[in-house]
């Protein structure tokens, strides 16, 4: 079981990096991270980093965590939001005590089996879980409120874009395997809006299902 002062320590690290909405931290803190990880690096669940999954895919470092949930909600309130890439299941369940409903999609099956048990066990009814291309969203659920991208395309996909409402944004990494941005993408009347939010690194965003 880990302390509540090794949770503290990473709270407080998220302040220094610049994640101020208390809803946020307090996810944050509540949230049992070493449940998402393999037990063998369970020691370093709530260090500041990304960790391997398997299958060549990561677990997101927390700062990252925080820092698209709280771009997401900085903009308008959030009932519906779709998560793309479902990777361990830790951003769905940082979303879910905050947004109405969660929406998430996994190209990996055994992935998207393992997260679906997790979040059985912690008892979060809101979430949704679905083995589908990511890319390709989940237009029979849209409009969404918002979207969070947890892998980099090259550009930002239409048919998400399409399934946002008026109003409605995308939080996502885009750019290649040298060079990524992390960016707000705002559905307008005309067309999308997108804001630069900083540099990061994350795993492609591939097509297919496995």
């Amino acid at each position: 079981m880990t302390s509540q002062r090794t949770r503290d320590r990473l709270i407080d690290r998220l302040k220094e990096q610049g994640i101020h909405n208390p809803a946020v931290l307090s996810v944050m803190r509540s949230t049992p991270r070493h449940l998402f990880i393999e037990e063998a690096l369970a020691h370093r669940a709530y260090e500041d980093t990304a960790l391997p999954i398997g299958l060549g895919q990561t677990i997101s470092q927390p700062y990252i965590v925080a820092r698209m949930t709280e771009a997401l909600l900085e903009t308008s309130p959030m009932e519906k939001v779709l998560e793309v890439g479902t990777g361990s299941g830790y951003q769905a369940v940082v979303l879910a005590p905050l947004v109405k409903r969660v929406y998430t999609v996994e190209r990996i099956k055994a992935l998207q089996k393992q997260a679906a048990s997790r979040f059985r066990s912690l008892r979060l009814r809101n979430i949704r879980a679905y083995h589908r291309d990511g890319g390709m969203g989940l237009p029979e659920h849209a409009p969404f409120d918002g979207i969070i991208v947890t892998a980099a395309p090259e550009g930002i996909p239409k048919a998400l874009v399409s399934q946002l409402r008026i109003g409605g944004v995308i939080i996502m990494p885009i750019g290649d395997k040298d060079e990524q941005i992390l960016i707000r993408v705002t559905r307008t009347q005309e067309g999308y809006d997108k804001e630069f939010l900083e540099r990061v690194i994350f795993v492609p965003l591939l097509g297919g299902i496995s």
